[in-house]
């Protein structure tokens, strides 16, 4: 039987309720109820974060997964001599955190390369035979320290993100993936003191992300993302990257006169909300993690 309203109502699979006059779009309640990852999950949802029966088996993993994230960034390309670092609170001592060691190319790092540093910067465990970047320790440290919520963060001198940098500004809602760094998620650091070797400009970068920030843009640097763990930050790194590329080529494109369409705020912010929590953006990063342990033969595990 045909609706007895002027406007008839088509429902959608996906949650959605089209207006058959205007085109317009519309989510169920029932969509917006659910958590990201059983949004996009058409069926069985998509396994998450896993539990540990110890904080040994947990650091383990978690070192595991960091030691695929910094193959991941090689194979894609972040690299730029002994720059770049990630960074990941340790589970049994929240004030150190783990990170690379100097003068080991991304594509060879393994697990049991990465070192342990104190709020100091003092060596206290995992591999010592090579120096930390004390460049690293300073962004690092004040961001495990401002922010208890974050407990991994990801800096490379990806070659997008130093272009898109110079313009210090954040990027445009111009495709639905960006809108994961929608609002307060994306933050601008609009100064550069050169080389951040001293604790002043570690403190005036950090500050700048902000508790709900994800992605940090620093100005003639690069770029930083964070996240609840190694999995998430090392995705919205990626994410953040291709961003900046698809911004500059659509920016060259506007510059012949082709308009930009930008993304309303509405639909930016419902988009962020279904796609950005924290178990979400842990899978998001999982195809990649799974093709670099099938593509090496599990070799970073080590």
């Amino acid at each position: 039987m045909a609706p007895t309203s002027a406007t008839a109502v088509i429902a959608t699979q996906n949650g959605e309720r089209k207006d058959s006059d205007n085109g317009k779009s519309t989510t169920s309640s029932a969509t917006h109820s659910k958590a990201a990852i059983e949004a996009i999950s058409q069926g069985v949802t998509l396994p998450g974060i896993p539990t540990f029966t110890s904080l040994d088996k947990k650091r383990r993993w978690m070192l595991e997964h960091m030691a695929g994230a910094f193959r991941v960034f090689a194979r894609k390309g972040f690299t730029e001599g002994m720059s770049g670092h990630i960074s990941l609170r340790d589970p049994e001592h929240p004030d150190c955190f783990w990170t690379n060691p100097l003068g080991i190319h991304f594509g060879l790092m393994t697990a049991s390369d990465l070192i342990l540093l104190d709020h100091t910067g003092k060596p206290v465990g995992g591999n010592m035979s090579r120096p930390a970047n004390a460049a690293g320790f300073q962004i690092h440290s004040v961001i495990h320290r401002k922010y208890p919520h974050v407990n991994a963060a990801c800096h490379t001198h990806s070659v997008n993100g130093k272009s898109w940098s110079t313009f210090a500004r954040p990027l445009d809602m111009i495709n639905q993936d960006v809108t994961m760094f929608y609002g307060k998620a994306q933050r601008v650091y609009g100064e550069f003191g050169g080389v951040v070797l001293e604790e002043e400009e570690g403190e005036r970068l950090g500050g700048t992300l902000g508790n709900e920030g994800k992605l940090l843009i620093l100005r003639n640097h690069g770029l930083l993302t964070v996240g609840e763990t190694v999995d998430e930050a090392a995705y919205l790194f990626t994410l953040a990257e291709k961003s900046c590329e698809i911004q500059l080529k659509a920016d060259a494109a506007a510059a012949s006169g082709i308009p930009k369409v930008l993304i309303d705020d509405k639909a930016a912010e419902y988009t962020f909300k279904m796609t950005s929590d924290p178990e979400a953006l842990y899978c998001e990063f999982q195809n990649d993690y799974e093709y670099e342990k099938a593509i090496s033969g599990g070799d970073f595990l080590r």
